[in-house]
């Protein structure tokens, strides 16, 4: 069987040059088998996935005798907005990734989906997450004699294939089965399309349904683009094959006890995705509200810091029964800057997005409402933001208990040490950023508002490690020293 990879460039990712403190989701993937629309449902996918990455994206799709790709650096319109990329997308089956790098360059060799030659045929993948054991991993199979092409931690998963015996199922399973970490990944072969999800769950995957096709993505707002149906949420462990008979399902794991991301409720996933059967935006009024039993201050008005802590404010407002009032208004276009990044500038640069609306701020007593606070940087500009246009008092609640700890799961994560909650108590978090008052929500408080009782010492519902410090999986790559604690491969030799 033949292939023929269509790649482009894309136009060039630079770093941004403004101060962005917000966590980052590392990937969205999509995969859809059995389609005669297959790339162009796939791009709308990645499109309504582009919150999780918007680094790179690229598509894989499948006739049934070649493969064709396409693959770019930047926003997926962008990539896949041309007629002629379109029409190279040739097959009734498709895989799509969008990316958001974690450490190093965005450079088309990381760009996934990855693509390799097998014994039995062509086989592109996706992934989300991360492995905590890819750079051990990694070091094994570069001493076996594997040749690396990407620095991404996603090709271990063709390398540890290749040297499997069986089919591809079989050699697919006996991958998973050394692999250690978070993940959700898309595949296809010559006739299928595979999707797999971690053990523990931690990584979301979902499965949908459009006529005759089915469809694999990371959220279900990616089934809404394209007026698929959800079908129900990829189990923990669960390894899924669409082909020409329909779905089937295998289960390469022992049972483990449920963890999935407990962030992507408070800010990951978009607030109209439904994921494990919760609705993303109730969960964020609830937890709002929550957030407001416990440590509600006498104030006038609340306000969102746009977008993210929006249902988190409507939620607090309506159980403290104050006037929700948007007091900042987020501007949708900021793109890359033209202009110099000089000190000046850059301290500008948080107005680039967010600019007080005075009317609604002026002589009042202000609860700011967020989903989380990392660095602190942004968080104290917009406090002096909301302060120069005249607020009486400042407040600042947030959506989240203090992020302590760095993930190693697939989200971007600044090291311990650059983590505010790491360096300061909730007073002396409160002085760095010049609010009036700072509270957080509980993690026991957080476990209410998603239905939980509490946090149970010893089997949590969630993973809660940037919260608390407790990693469901081994870090084997972090434990064994020399390998950076936010783990992506990009910078590894």
């Amino acid at each position: 069987m033949s292939h023929s990879l269509e790649r482009a460039e894309g136009p060039a990712v630079v770093t941004n040059p403004f101060d962005d403190d917000k966590l980052r989701e590392e990937c969205g993937v999509f995969g859809i088998y059995g389609h005669k629309d297959s790339a162009a449902h796939a791009a709308l996918g990645l499109h309504a996935l582009q919150h999780r990455g918007q680094e790179a994206a690229g598509i894989v799709t499948g006739d049934g005798r070649q493969f064709h790709s396409h693959r770019g650096l930047g926003l997926v319109g962008d990539i896949f907005g041309s007629e002629a990329v379109m029409n190279k997308l040739r097959g009734s089956h498709a895989i799509g990734h969008t990316r958001y790098a974690t450490t190093g360059d965005t450079v088309l060799r990381n760009v996934q989906p990855l693509y390799a030659d097998f014994e039995f045929g062509g086989f592109a993948v996706g992934h989300n997450g991360n492995l905590t054991n890819a750079h051990t991993l990694r070091q094994a199979l570069v001493k076996r004699g594997c040749i690396f092409q990407s620095t991404t931690d996603s090709e271990v998963i063709i390398h540890l294939m290749a040297l499997a015996e069986g089919d591809l199922v079989e050699r697919l399973i006996t991958a998973l089965r050394q692999m250690e970490g978070a993940y959700s990944f898309v595949a296809i072969a010559r006739n299928r399309v595979i999707g797999v999800r971690d053990p523990l769950g931690v990584r979301p995957l979902v499965l949908g349904k459009l006529e005759d096709a089915f469809i694999l993505c990371s959220e279900t707002c990616a089934l809404d683009i394209i007026g698929a149906d959800y079908v129900r949420d990829v189990a923990p462990g669960e390894l899924i094959v669409l082909d020409e008979n329909g779905v089937h399902s295998f289960n390469p794991f022992p049972p483990a006890p449920k963890r999935s991301c407990i962030f992507e409720y408070i800010y990951f996933a978009r607030p109209d995705s439904i994921m494990e059967g919760i609705s993303v935006y109730q969960a964020r009024q609830r937890i709002g509200a929550e957030l407001a039993r416990e440590s509600h201050v006498a104030a006038d008005v609340v306000v969102p810091v746009p977008d993210s802590g929006v249902p988190a404010a409507i939620g607090y407002a309506a159980e403290a029964k104050l006037p929700f009032e948007l007091g900042i208004i987020r501007n949708h276009y900021v793109g890359r800057t033209f202009i110099e990044p000089t000190d000046h500038i850059r301290h500008l640069g948080v107005k680039l997005k967010h600019n007080a609306n005075r009317s609604m701020l002026e002589g009042k007593r202000v609860i700011l409402v967020d989903d989380s606070i990392v660095r602190g940087t942004t968080s104290k500009k917009i406090v002096e933001m909301v302060r120069q246009a005249g607020a009486k008092e400042v407040h600042m609640r947030i959506s989240s208990p203090p992020t302590s700890h760095p993930c190693f799961y697939g989200i971007d994560t600044p090291e311990r040490g650059e983590l505010l909650a790491h360096k300061h108590d909730v007073p002396g978090m409160a002085r760095f950023i010049g609010v009036d008052s700072l509270a957080f929500i509980s993690v026991d408080g957080l476990y209410r508002a998603m239905g939980a009782p509490k946090r149970e010492p010893n089997g949590p519902r969630f993973c809660d490690a940037c919260f608390t410090g407790d990693y469901p999986t081994r870090l084997t790559d972090s434990e064994g020293g020399g390998v950076p604690a936010q783990l992506s491969l990009l910078e590894i030799a």
